[in-house]
């Protein structure tokens, strides 16, 4: 069984990861001179700033991402002076960044757009660049819809970020109100559901023993994932 990782050792492993990272974007000659900060909270690493193309960013992302420790790579970032547009659903009273679009169902000051989470999105097909689904699936019974409407208003080069209890660690029964227990092996199924037109692309996938984490990329036009790619993260 995996063991949550104590506050210290996150305290300390944010502090490593941020000057690997650091050290990462001052020499390695694929990030040098990009304008990005990153910041880790929790092992997950936070990145903004802005760069020229989308290659850019998916370049520094898979890098960042593979630093041991790292449990998620998030950004808002900038890309060709074009804002993002994120979507935040289920922020309640928190967005992840400043400027991304609150979706709830109750109203908050951090809610832009009251909408079900259980029903359609309110948004146009390939419109969100980024889609943040923050302790949201463990709370709806069918979260496949939200999953597939997710995927219907993603960019090609989009992703959802994906963060839920781990079925075995307490907090995911504490709670009343969690109706589903999820997996790293629940992010398989959902990326490769038989059948569905609405399959996904994993960027990464993992657990630290109290929370799921992970990104994924709507496949609308590319290739799917190899078994090799898909051993990286599941069983």
């Amino acid at each position: 069984m995996i063991e949550p990782v104590s506050q210290q050792r996150l305290r300390l492993r944010d502090e490593f990861l941020s000057r690997a990272a650091a050290e990462m974007v001052k020499f390695d000659e694929r990030l040098r001179g990009l304008d990005l900060e990153v910041r880790f909270d929790r092992g997950v690493a936070h990145l903004t700033g802005e760069v020229a193309a989308p290659a850019q960013l998916d370049t520094a992302r898979e890098l960042i991402g593979r630093l041991d420790g790292v449990f998620g790579v998030w950004d808002r970032v900038r890309v060709g002076g074009r804002e993002p547009l994120i979507l935040d659903l289920g922020c309640g009273g928190q967005k992840q960044y400043p400027g991304n679009l609150g979706v709830d169902l109750m109203t908050t000051g951090e809610v832009d757009v009251v909408a079900d989470l259980s029903g359609p999105l309110p948004f146009a097909d390939s419109c969100a660049d980024r889609v943040f689904l923050v302790h949201i699936l463990e709370h709806l019974i069918d979260f496949l819809p939200l999953v597939d409407e997710v995927h219907r208003v993603l960019r090609p080069d989009g992703i959802a970020f994906v963060l839920s209890p781990w079925w075995r660690y307490v907090n995911a029964v504490a709670d009343p109100t969690h109706v589903r227990l999820l997996d790293v092996q629940t992010i398989k199924g959902i990326c490769r559901r038989p059948g569905s037109p609405r399959t996904w692309y994993p960027l990464h996938a993992g657990c630290d023993g109290a929370s799921i984490f992970a990104e994924l990329r709507p496949l609308k036009d590319g290739p799917h994932p190899d078994a090799g790619h898909l051993a990286r993260f599941f069983d």
